[in-house]
């Protein structure tokens, strides 16, 4: 996308996704009317109208062929040897020797399984967008004594932003004046907002949740944290895009092999005599070696494996993603949301003697109803009841005071509201991975309030499933260390790799694909790149955001982690069945090459055999659409917390 993918010139990435939208349009129609004209043509046939159905089986050759002929040719020039090349020689072959139904049955079916491929492909890269949408169109510049609105764009380094409550960071920065919570989730995955004062960093996307703070710009938009995350995820997909499929690997040394015998036969039989016949032989062997059980051997068992995950909520992009799960040694798991809800919930209340829990709560919720503050909704949820406060006032990145019931109320974090006697429970609380939230009524300390974003009740059982499998389970987060150790021994994970940017995750993938494929499991833009450049991204997309689920191969659409483990074995058997299916197509290319070498078979007896080798692929591909059975699911009791605005 270039250095001005966020808020600079999305015009240049709109081409690129527009380029591949048409296409992507283009394959598709291609392929539906080589499709049609294919059926059409064998119905004619049937009915004995030979004529009309050569006719139109060169609109399925002419229309299918445009889908992969001329790129298999550019593969050649540069020395890439694959399925497509080996398609296209038996479809010239075929053709020239007159079996127009077999080289119309090749096109249609071979161009289907290329365009869908392309849908997948193009889809990823529209999904990208959705992070333009994170950067806030104007920024308000400090000029002198004033402030004056100018295109994000614009804003370049040294500028100092003026940043109000509810408004989005346009791009990197340090803060200069003031203090203020930040909501970072977007860019960090940190479901506990962050209290920032002069001198911190603050990063692209994050969200001022109540005071003013000025911050002095360290980078252009075009290359802040999410202009980065843009080019990463684009990045990892080129790469993912380069890499040889299964059937191209195996067609690879084919192609060459096929060749050298052709035109062995055509030329030693035709200085042995009669050359005509030879070369017809060498023709008829091209087509004996004619790719179409090879060709449909995987997206047959492809698409049958992706309509059963499908039925049970998991969607699949294409056969990439299920050859590459089947072989994954790694599962990294993203902590905010993936293990845990991403809802901050109450999980202990600490009071001083003579104080009743259910009151310091209530003296809490007073106060905090008032409040846009991310932990508040979990504080007021958790009370029974509570009056309504006056005379509130929000001190930003300390916490909030007001009245109740003639009683001065101050609630805020260690500091602010000094611990006193709680002291020590404070230090365990947080050294168990709790935000505190202090309680004082009438200048004393009353109680002290553990927040958590807490581990899904099924995510310890997911883990040890993982583990059973023989696969190495890891935790990538942005998240504070001392609250993912806490998290990661619950879930039963060791391997806990905590406080990490987006491109501090991606690099976690790349060391960690020294064990083996790496399998990533996440749901914020943040884990967009890690997902990209694992070998398998996979999403979880009832809670996940648009650009995490375009930038996985697969998303669970569920809200659990159920599934993942059975996603698992329904792609190592799905990957068992396309190579059982690709040895067998290998094998009857095998032997037909020989005896219709040898002249034992004529034309019809082999394209009689190719019909029945490919019958009886797709029968054993269809073998994938077996039902995915998750594993049990875990009764989960949700607490609906009221919503608290993240302006």
């Amino acid at each position: 996308m270039g250095d001005a993918c966020c808020g600079g010139a999305p015009p240049a990435a709109s081409n690129d996704v527009v380029a591949d939208d048409v296409e992507g349009r283009w394959r598709t129609i291609a392929a539906a009317v080589a499709a049609v004209a294919w059926l059409i043509g064998v119905v004619l046939e049937l009915i004995d109208a030979g004529t009309a159905a050569r006719a139109v089986f060169v609109i399925a050759i002419v229309a299918g062929g445009a889908t992969f002929v001329p790129g298999a040719m550019r593969m050649l020039r540069r020395g890439r040897l694959g399925v497509g090349l080996l398609m296209s020689i038996a479809l010239i072959g075929a053709v020239i020797l007159g079996q127009y139904g077999e080289a119309a049955s090749l096109a249609f079916l071979f161009s289907v399984s290329e365009a869908l491929e392309e849908w997948a492909v193009t889809r990823s890269r529209r999904g990208l967008r959705a992070v333009l949408a994170l950067v806030p169109d104007t920024a308000r510049l400090r000029r002198g004594s004033t402030t004056v609105g100018v295109p994000s764009a614009e804003v370049g380094v040294g500028d100092r932003i003026v940043l109000w409550a509810g408004e989005r960071l346009p791009t990197d920065g340090v803060v200069m004046e003031g203090r203020s919570t930040l909501d970072v989730s977007a860019v960090t995955g940190e479901s506990i907002p962050v209290e920032v004062a002069i001198g911190d960093k603050v990063l692209a996307g994050s969200i001022n949740v109540s005071g003013v703070l000025e911050i002095e710009a360290t980078a252009p938009v075009g290359d802040s944290t999410l202009a980065r995350i843009v080019r990463a995820v684009e990045e990892a997909q080129d790469r993912k895009g380069r890499a040889q499929r299964l059937a191209d690997r195996i067609a690879r040394p084919m192609v060459p092999g096929i060749l050298s015998v052709a035109a062995a036969i055509a030329i030693i039989g035709s200085l042995a005599g009669e050359p005509s016949v030879w070369i017809e032989r060498a023709l008829v062997v091209l087509v004996a070696a004619s790719p179409c059980a090879f060709a449909i051997a995987v997206p047959v068992t492809v698409f049958a494996a992706i309509g059963s995950a499908t039925q049970a909520g998991l969607v699949i992009k294409g056969g990439a993603a299920l050859e590459a799960l089947g072989t994954v040694r790694v599962v990294a798991l993203d902590k905010t949301g993936t293990l845990t809800r991403n809802r901050p919930t109450v999980i202990d209340v600490v009071t001083a003697p003579c104080t009743d829990r259910n009151d310091a709560l209530a003296y809490a919720a007073a106060v905090e109803s008032s409040s846009n503050h991310p932990l508040a909704g979990a504080v007021t949820a958790a009370a029974t009841t509570f009056s309504r406060a006056s005379d509130v006032h929000t001190i930003a990145g300390h916490g909030i005071t007001g009245t109740v019931d003639g009683h001065a109320v101050r609630v805020g974090k260690p500091g602010f509201v000094d611990p006193g006697q709680l002291a020590d429970d404070v230090t365990r609380l947080q050294a168990g991975g709790a935000t505190v939230v202090l309680v004082e009524v009438d200048d004393l300390t009353v109680a002290a309030i553990a927040v958590r974003d807490e581990l899904r009740p099924e995510a310890a059982e997911v883990v040890a499933a993982l583990a059973r499998r023989g696969l190495h389970v890891a935790m990538l987060t942005g998240d504070n260390e001392a609250t993912a150790r806490a998290l990661g021994a619950q879930a039963g994970i060791d391997d806990v790799r905590a406080e990490l940017l987006p491109v501090d995750k991606t690099l976690a993938v790349e060391r960690l694909a020294a064990l083996g494929g790496v399998a990533m499991v996440g749901d914020g833009i943040n884990d967009a790149p890690a997902l990209a450049t694992a070998q398998v991204g996979i999403a979880m997309g009832a809670a996940g955001s648009d650009v995490a689920i375009e930038a996985a191969d697969i998303a669970i659409m569920g809200d659990q982690l159920t599934h993942l483990p059975d996603l698992l074995d329904h792609a190592v058997r799905t990957r068992r069945i396309m190579i059982q299916n690709l040895v067998l197509s290998g094998l009857i290319i095998g032997v037909l090459i020989p005896v219709a070498a040898l002249g034992w078979l004529g034309l019809g007896a082999v394209v009689a055999t190719h019909e029945i080798a490919e019958i009886a692929v797709i029968a054993n591909g269809l073998r994938a659409r077996r039902q995915l059975h998750a594993e049990p699911q875990i009764p989960i009791t949700t607490v609906e917390t009221p919503t608290v605005a993240h302006v």
